[in-house]
């Protein structure tokens, strides 16, 4: 079950970094205007707009996605930590900066939004990193005594 709860909250952080990452990176300006979508506009509400920020920004949220997306296919202890750490250094200062200067947002109800959104980007990588702690050991220890091994200290 452990397994599942880590696959699954990686993945749907892989997606919501690489789609970031795909819209900012294919359309900038729309990226800046029109973001997250549905009429909403949350990037253009702190002007001004900067085509290389915001590719930047695309490459990385890309760079993360790949990151949290391989953690999820491997499923190793320490890549997966590695990989929720990851979004978690981006997170929690982004967090902080919005909660300080919500700037332009249109409605009570986008600034809401936008902060339950950035607290959940918080939350999902430290709700599920204590998870990681016994990720494989079971696996490896049955796998080790079977053969015959013993753990190294890298295991």
């Amino acid at each position: 079950m452990r397994e599942l709860w880590l696959r699954g909250g990686l993945l749907v952080l892989a997606a919501g970094s690489g789609v970031v990452g795909l819209w900012a990176l294919a359309a900038p300006r729309s990226f800046y205007d029109d973001f997250p979508g549905g009429g909403r506009h949350w990037v253009s509400a702190l002007p001004e707009y900067n085509e290389h920020l915001i590719r930047d920004v695309g490459g990385l949220n890309l760079a993360v996605a790949a990151l949290l997306l391989a953690a999820a296919v491997v499923l190793e202890r320490r890549l997966v930590q590695v990989a929720l750490v990851a979004p978690l250094l981006y997170a929690v200062p982004h967090l902080i900066f919005h909660v300080a200067e919500v700037g332009e947002l249109e409605s009570s109800g986008d600034k809401v939004a936008q902060t339950l959104t950035l607290v959940l980007a918080v939350a999902i990588p430290l709700v599920l990193l204590p998870l990681t702690l016994r990720l494989g050991i079971a696996e490896h220890d049955s796998r080790g005594a079977a053969a015959g091994r013993t753990e190294g200290p890298y295991t």
